[in-house]
């Protein structure tokens, strides 16, 4: 009886070793075969850890080959969640002067993400924290640095809104770019930085370290067999001046107002100028939050773009359009004539001009600027006509340019004045003022450079492009930048008769635009005094040159200075000189006469309020 019992419990007991041996081995099986794609990279990463290493950003160069932004290397502190301390928290926090909460969020991010990937806690540390840490690694575990790049500014041409400027990328960011990037990496926020980052940015290299359980470093993996080589950021060629752009930008240095040239035969920006503006070098490493806070409080708002944000009132250099349209449309020929008392009435109101003009024709009419030539011609023109004209120089559109941020301006139309004063509601008084440039219409510097381009080019509007050529650093390929062109219809007459009023508006007794004269050039412009409710009026200048040739179209806008002709114009002078002769003013036999910086350019004695 004693022995049957033993033999049963010996029975339970084998078959319960056999079953748990099966229950293992089952086990083993299923990790071994059946997940050992999951199980065995999961495995793998926890002796195989990969360090990103960042690309060198791609550089930025002008139209002549001068680097206008480079990259000077930089030391980031990092974190491997994995590794740090608790405890060292405090002490590390004293050396970076960071806020703890601070560094335990960022470990909390890291943890998150991947516990053995470092993260980046503080950028462009100096010399001397740096040497704290290399002295104190034992008491810092997890604690490493890394070199890195930062924008470096070489040349006199600041380009803050051309050029933009990186940021930390923000979590959302991060959520929609995929693995491309890491927290902590840096992303393109504005201007080409941001445009361009697909270009500029490169891709991520990475190097494969063999790490043991406790997460310390053994040494690269298959002797660095698998690594992954960085590709550097691709390098961008524009169609930027730097001389023109550092000497607008010296020109506005007092001011708050905006240039823009442009090249009137591809579309070219030669200079983008907006000022107030701001040290793009702040945003080179880690920028602090009372800069950043002093920068969006400023009441002149030097992050505000006015060469492609602002929208006002283009004043006397929108004259052109409705001339452009009575002319092609029929409604007046080039010896329609008005008399200008100096005043027009219309109703009840009374539109003043400038001064008396007298007998005057439409050439006449953009040379002195006569108001009453227009207040008239868009009562006989119509306000379809004036705003389908408008819209083919692109007014009310955006131009397409190449850095992201631009506004589409506002261009009037009978639709648009039903809606907002109701159909009906409105009279043909409310013409008046557009026609010299006022009420409602608002356009950019940009859009502005554009169609002083288009006229100086007899109609192909071209989309502005800053980026001409982007160039691989690793293979050396060259890839052009494809642009738009289209035509806007005009008769060559009346081409003619619009340069030949512009070219007087700069070299004949009575024009307006006297002090946008280059000597041995021959410039075509257009004045325009903005009203301003708020305080002094805008002052406005377009031109281009030379007028048979144009090679430079330009824009210049200065907020509450008073009159283009006194104002911008010279401006305008400057810059055109600069570009044409490259500083230097030269008679017709090639031989110098003065540098820009010394030459006076001619006020007139009673210079024309325009």
């Amino acid at each position: 009886m004693e022995q049957g019992v033993q033999s049963s419990r010996k029975a339970v007991f084998v078959v319960t070793i056999g079953l748990m041996f099966l229950l293992f081995f089952s086990r083993l099986v299923q990790l071994q075969v059946l997940y050992q794609d999951v199980y065995g990279k999961k495995s793998e990463e926890n002796s195989i850890r990969p360090i990103d290493r960042d690309p060198i950003r791609g550089l930025i160069f002008d139209r002549s080959g001068k680097l206008l932004v480079d990259n000077r290397p930089s030391y980031t502190v990092t974190l491997t969640p994995a590794e740090v301390h608790m405890s060292t928290i405090p002490y590390l926090a004293n050396i970076l002067q960071l806020d703890t909460a601070f560094i335990k969020e960022r470990l909390k991010k890291g943890k998150q993400y991947n516990r053995f990937a470092p993260i980046k806690l503080k950028r462009d540390i100096d010399f001397r924290t740096l040497s704290i840490i290399e002295e104190n690694r034992e008491k810092l575990p997890g604690i490493d640095y890394q070199a890195e790049s930062k924008r470096f500014y070489p040349t006199k041409a600041k380009g803050t809104h051309l050029f933009g400027y990186t940021k930390e990328i923000s979590d959302q960011q991060l959520a929609e770019m995929g693995a491309e990037y890491r927290p902590g990496d840096n992303i393109g926020a504005t201007g080409l930085e941001a445009a361009y980052e697909v270009y500029l940015r490169g891709k991520k290299g990475y190097e494969f370290i063999t790490v043991n359980a406790k997460g310390q470093m053994l040494g690269a993996y298959n002797d660095g067999k698998n690594d992954i080589p960085v590709k550097e950021g691709d390098d961008l060629y524009l169609a930027i001046d730097e001389g023109v752009q550092a000497l607008a930008e010296s020109l506005l240095a007092d001011k708050r107002g905006a240039v823009v040239a442009v090249d009137p035969s591809d579309g070219g920006v030669i200079a983008l100028v907006s000022k107030p503006d701001y040290n793009l070098t702040v945003f080179g490493g880690v920028t602090p939050q009372e800069m950043w806070n002093q920068l969006n409080t400023d009441s002149t708002r030097p992050l505000f773009n006015r060469a492609t944000m602002t929208r006002y009132p283009p004043g006397s250099t929108f004259k052109m359009v409705l001339a452009a349209a009575a002319l092609q449309e029929g409604i007046i020929n080039e010896n329609w004539r008005i008399q200008c008392p100096g005043s027009f009435r219309f109703g009840t109101r009374v539109f003043k001009d400038h001064i008396v003009h007298g007998s005057t024709n439409v050439v006449e009419s953009i040379q002195r600027s006569c108001n009453v030539f227009y207040y008239q011609l868009m009562l006989k023109t119509g306000f379809e006509r004036w705003t389908h004209y408008g819209e083919e120089f692109g007014f009310g559109s955006q131009t397409g340019i190449d850095i992201l941020e631009e506004t589409s301006g506002l261009l009037p139309s009978k639709e648009y004045f039903d809606r907002i004063y109701g159909k009906g509601r409105w009279t043909q008084g409310y013409l008046v003022s557009l026609a010299i440039g006022q009420g409602e219409v608002g356009v950019s510097p940009l859009q502005m450079a554009c169609y002083a381009a288009a006229l100086g080019n007899k109609g192909y509007w071209r989309t502005p492009h800053v980026v001409e050529k982007i160039r691989d650093r690793n293979t050396g390929q060259v890839e052009e930048v494809q642009t738009e062109t289209r035509r806007i219809e005009l008769n060559e007459y009346i081409w003619d008769l619009i340069h030949k009023g512009m070219y007087r508006a700069v070299n004949e007794p009575g024009g307006t635009a006297l002090t946008a004269r280059v000597p041995g050039v021959a410039v075509a412009g257009k004045t325009g005094t903005a009203q301003n409710p708020h305080g002094k009026d805008h002052a406005w200048f377009i031109g281009f040159a030379p007028v048979d040739n144009p090679k430079i179209a330009i824009c210049v806008l200065v907020e509450n200075a008073g009159f283009g002709g006194v104002i911008s114009a010279p401006i305008a002078s400057m810059c055109i000189e600069q570009y044409l002769y490259h500083g230097l003013i030269r008679d017709r036999s090639g031989q110098v006469i003065t540098a820009a910086k010394d030459l006076q350019l001619p006020v007139p004695q009673n210079p024309l309020q325009e």
